[in-house]
Order: structure tokens, then sequence, then C-alpha cells
């Protein structure tokens, strides 16, 4: 794999494909095994998470043996994603203490990334940057020899995001969702990566739902001479130039193999890529329902974006094994609706809400 530079502020360089900690096997014996093997296979940065259960006390142990030295490491914290302690505010203190923890759990000296987990709102935002807030606590950490450099992970709106951005010179890297799937953040990876920001896309594979023998990606696939859907995902994002990584969840060894198999393939061509994008923006057009959330809250409870979107990914992209397992999940399915038509009167798209409802209740409850 040819090494890329990570952005332009932390001086680092990375593969295409990384390690994302979050899924490790739970015998700790085959996950040490697994990580070291992506590690030696190239896959050198590594994004871990104080609420990733066990991961860092797993990947502390693959770090032995000098291990530690061939990679970047990299965990993250915020009060909003999950507490430790009741003491966790998102204070320069608090944040300084979950370092200290993280290093300990990793049995290792230092981190070359702590970053502010999961950015989601203005609120969180403001958290994060205040004075005597997390970026206050990580720039003590980093004065004190114990990590090197910071950044956020998010899934804020893009367009707020596109303001902070101009108010991060402290942040190194960020880390979005970026997929065939969701393509919300185009504008937010090329911004940072023209201020660089190294660039790191998260669920490259829609959180496991492009293995799904989807019709329309599968013909896609074979028309710009992917070997598979999921080859299609990682090369889709690999042919993104203001994309610098992406990160490989990994449970199997095949995990490991499937994704360099795929970079190994290379990157599609301008034509390639734009019948892909020609594809998926059809596809958007058809969507209808925004998200914008102007319909919420339902009286009656039910998540009516969530709703829209579960049926456009049945509907458009053919993924009804999954989107009828998650719609079984759901506490409040559609026929909940009352009725009540409050929703269509705030709907910005004018879509006839109580209908669609009944619709997907009975395309989805089967």
């Amino acid at each position: 794999m040819k090494l890329k530079k990570f952005g332009s502020r932390c001086g680092f360089k990375v593969n295409p494909v990384s390690i994302g900690a979050m899924r490790f096997p739970a015998d700790a014996v085959e996950a040490v095994k697994l990580i070291r093997s992506a590690i030696d296979r190239g896959m050198v940065y590594i994004d871990t998470s104080r609420g990733y259960g066990e991961s860092e006390f797993v990947l502390g142990r693959a770090l032995k043996d000098g291990y530690r030295e061939k990679v970047i490491l990299s965990s993250k914290c915020s009060p909003w994603i999950k507490k430790i302690q009741d003491s966790d505010d998102g204070s320069a203190d608090s944040v300084f203490h979950r370092i200290q923890e993280t290093i300990l759990r990793l049995d290792v000296e230092y981190l070359d990334f702590y970053q502010v987990w999961n950015v989601d709102s203005p609120e969180a935002w403001k958290t994060a940057v205040r004075k005597g807030g997390m970026v206050d606590g990580i720039r003590r950490a980093m004065a004190e020899g114990m990590v090197s450099h910071t950044g956020f992970t998010t899934h804020e709106k893009p367009e707020n995001l596109l303001r902070y951005l101009d108010d991060a010179g402290w942040a190194d890297v960020i880390l979005v969702t970026w997929n065939l799937l969701n393509r919300d953040y185009a504008d937010v990876l090329t911004k940072a990566h023209k201020l660089g920001i190294g660039t790191i896309a998260m669920n490259p594979c829609g959180g496991g739902r492009l293995a799904e023998a989807s019709p329309v990606f599968m013909e896609l696939a074979e028309e710009v001479g992917a070997a598979s859907v999921p080859d299609l995902a990682i090369r889709y994002v690999y042919s993104n130039p203001d994309i610098d990584t992406m990160l490989c969840g990994m449970t199997r060894k095949e995990d490991i193999d499937n994704s360099l198999a795929s970079i190994s393939r290379g990157k599609f061509t301008t034509a390639q890529m734009k019948r892909i994008n020609a594809l998926l923006d059809g596809k958007t057009k058809a969507k209808m329902c925004t998200a914008c959330n102007y319909c919420m809250p339902c009286p009656a409870g039910i998540n009516i974006p969530g709703m829209m979107h579960m049926a456009f990914q049945s509907r458009y992209y053919g993924f009804e094994t999954a989107v009828r397992k998650e719609y079984a999940g759901s506490s409040l399915k559609a026929d909940a609706c009352k009725q009540c038509r409050q929703c269509e009167k705030k709907c910005t798209q004018k879509i006839a809400i109580v209908k669609e409802l009944k619709s997907i209740h009975k395309e989805l409850w089967k």
C-alpha cells in the first residue's frame, strides 16, 4: 500500500486502510493475533476509545514486543457519549484524568492522538472548545508529553461543521462517516483537506449494510468492474482524494484480507466514479425526505425520519433483509401513528406522511 500524508498538521503518513478497534474478537488471544497481523500488513493508524469495552486493554497487550513503535495510536472520550464517573463533565481536569486512565489501560507511555469523541451538536462543540474545556485538558496532556496531537470525531450537521472548521486550528485530524450510502460530508472533507487536517472515514461499508446482497449495488459493482459490493464500497472511499485513510472494523482475518485486496485493485477511474455518483445522485433525488426533523417530535413517539430512511434503503437500494430486521427491532412501529397530521403541516417536502407510514408498516412488517 502506498503511504499518504495524513494532512499537513501532524507530520504522519498513513495507509489507505487503518484499524478500527470497536469490534475486536471477544477472545483476547485471537484479538491480539488479529491486531498484530493487521499491523504487520501495514495498517498502522489505530482508533480506539475508553467507551469500546475492553478494546484499550486488548490493544495494549497487542502493542507489546515492539508493536507500539510501529503504530499511530489514538483514543478518545466525551461525557455526552459515555461517562465513566459522575465528575466527567467535559472540563479540562476531567479529560486530563481520562487521558491518564487510557494511558494506564493501554500500558503505553504516550498517545499519538487523543480526540474529542463525537461532536454531535453546537452544545458539544462549545463544551469542547470553551475555556477550561476538553481541548484545554488535551492541551495540558500535550504539554506534559502524554499526547502528541488532537482532533475530533463527529456526526454533526455538515453546515455546522463547515463553520467549526474555521475555528479548529487546534485540530490535526477529523473523523466522519463516508460511504456509498452517506455522502453528506463531502464539503466537510474537502475543506478539512484544504486546511491540512488529516481526514479519516468511518463505516466505509455502511456499518455492514453494504455486505448485504443488494441487487442495485451488485449490478453497479459488475458494471464498474468491482469484485463485489464490499469491494465497490472500499474502493469508492479509496477513490476520494479528500480522504487520507478509512477505518476497517476487524473481527475476522477476512476483514483484513478483503480490505487490503480491494485497495490492491486500485482506485476507480474518473469515468467509473462518474457512473457511480450518477446512480447515487439519482437515488438521493428519489428520497424526498431530507431528514430535516421539522416533523419531530411526533406526538405518538414515532421516529418519522428514521422510518423514512428505512423505507428508502429498502425500496431504492434493495436492503430488504437488513431493513426488516432493523424495523422489527424498533420499539415503536409506524402503525402507532394516530393520524393527527401535525407532521404533515410541518414537512418541508410536503410528504403525505400518514399515508407513507401505513405503507412502510405494510412493506416492512412481514
